[in-house]
């Protein structure tokens, strides 16, 4: 067997598991029958159940993302409820020279440039909001609400949106949370097309854009949901001491992978294809099992490049904000670093749109630091 996390982010397989069990906590009371389900039939690359198939395996994946044409408006996938949040939204219901165009646009905006003019914001709050933790000390901070108010800051710089970081942050995660049940088979609650309906009205008047009202909902969601989980990782990990900028950016990608944030893609196949040996009518819905494609259940997966990218799609359908999420995270986990925070509490949102936290509160553990600042460092000296 091979040990977890290998190279610098070696732990014991004890605490590996410390961590894997937490975390797969998250997984089983956000949606219990869902991922049970999923769990039961991951050992088959795909999977028919009725007009469903699941698809698990990582080739399987990249085929159905980068080969098979897709319906990018039909109901219950995210262009579908893209396009009912933002009354016809712009990226995710175009086709051809128009789609690949605004795909090309959005790249740009969250590439290497964006982190340079975005990374002096979120290290910003960082220190302000990680301070509390100081060595010896009995303060917490929720990582849940740090993250969120990380994003809605992050996501009104790229949009130049003027709302308050942490309102613009709730109106992107309620507008997530009432669409979720779309992209989930089964009977929708009564009421849920009118909460849905509320929850866009209140994002679309902070971002009357519809590109940008997308934009906050894929990057507000994402953060908050993986930045706590991740943290959470580390620390049930143990892996604190060997953080450094040198090796935080690869266990920030390492950490996605282990904890797949948006574990499934909802598709609906737009013809007739053939997928790892299955065929796939027209009209088909997809469940992509991201987590599987990314070998997120192995410590060690046999490629490691292509498992830490499968979080975050293939080919065309490749999210764009990928760098711009693993610098984020790699800057949160060495704000950390110095604390060896330790989870003193950790409740589970069963609402969410994406399995996570609604509430992850972190205290420095007994071998915090003074995190090292432009002065001199102070000891602190026991009473």
């Amino acid at each position: 067997m091979t040990a977890p996390l290998v190279g610098p982010y070696a732990t014991p397989r004890r605490a590996q598991r410390t961590a894997r069990r937490r975390d797969r906590k998250v997984y089983l009371r956000s949606h219990p029958v869902l991922f049970a389900l999923l769990a039961a039939t991951r050992r088959r690359p795909v999977v028919r159940i009725g007009r469903t198939v699941l698809v698990h395996g990582a080739e399987a994946y990249r085929e159905v993302l980068t080969r098979v044409p897709l319906d990018r408006t039909a109901a219950g996938t995210t262009g579908g409820a893209a396009a009912r949040l933002t009354d016809g939204g712009l990226l995710f219901d175009q086709d051809g020279a128009g789609h690949r165009a605004a795909r090309r646009t959005l790249a740009t905006d969250l590439g290497s440039g964006a982190v340079a003019r975005l990374r002096p914001i979120w290290q910003g709050l960082l220190g302000e909001r990680l301070a509390v933790l100081g060595p010896g000390g009995h303060a917490t901070v929720d990582l849940v609400e740090l993250a969120a108010e990380l994003a809605g800051a992050t996501t009104a710089a790229l949009t130049a949106c003027p709302a308050d970081p942490l309102l613009l942050a709730r109106a992107a995660t309620d507008a997530a949370a009432a669409t979720a049940r779309d992209h989930l088979p089964g009977r929708r609650r009564p009421g849920s097309a009118d909460a849905a309906a509320r929850a866009a009205a209140e994002l679309t008047a902070l971002l009357p854009d519809s590109l940008d009202a997308m934009l906050a909902v894929a990057a507000v969601n994402t953060t908050v949901a993986a930045l706590p989980r991740a943290a959470a990782w580390c620390a049930d990990a143990g892996l604190w001491a060997g953080l450094t900028p040198v090796t935080a950016p690869g266990l920030a990608a390492e950490l996605l992978r282990l904890t797949a944030p948006s574990p499934l893609l909802p598709r609906v196949a737009a013809a007739d294809a053939t997928v790892a040996g299955c065929p796939v009518g027209r009209g088909d819905r997809l469940i992509l099992v991201a987590r599987h494609a990314a070998r997120a259940q192995d410590d060690t997966p046999a490629d490691p490049a292509s498992a830490n990218q499968a979080v975050f799609g293939a080919g065309p359908h490749a999210c764009p904000g990928a760098g711009l999420a693993r610098a984020q995270l790699a800057d949160l986990l060495l704000a950390l670093a110095p604390y060896r925070p330790v989870v003193v509490r950790a409740r589970v949102d069963r609402r969410s749109a994406l399995p996570g936290y609604a509430e992850l509160r972190m205290r420095a553990g007994p071998r915090a630091e003074p995190p090292a600042g432009p002065g001199p460092r102070v000891r602190k000296c026991a009473p």
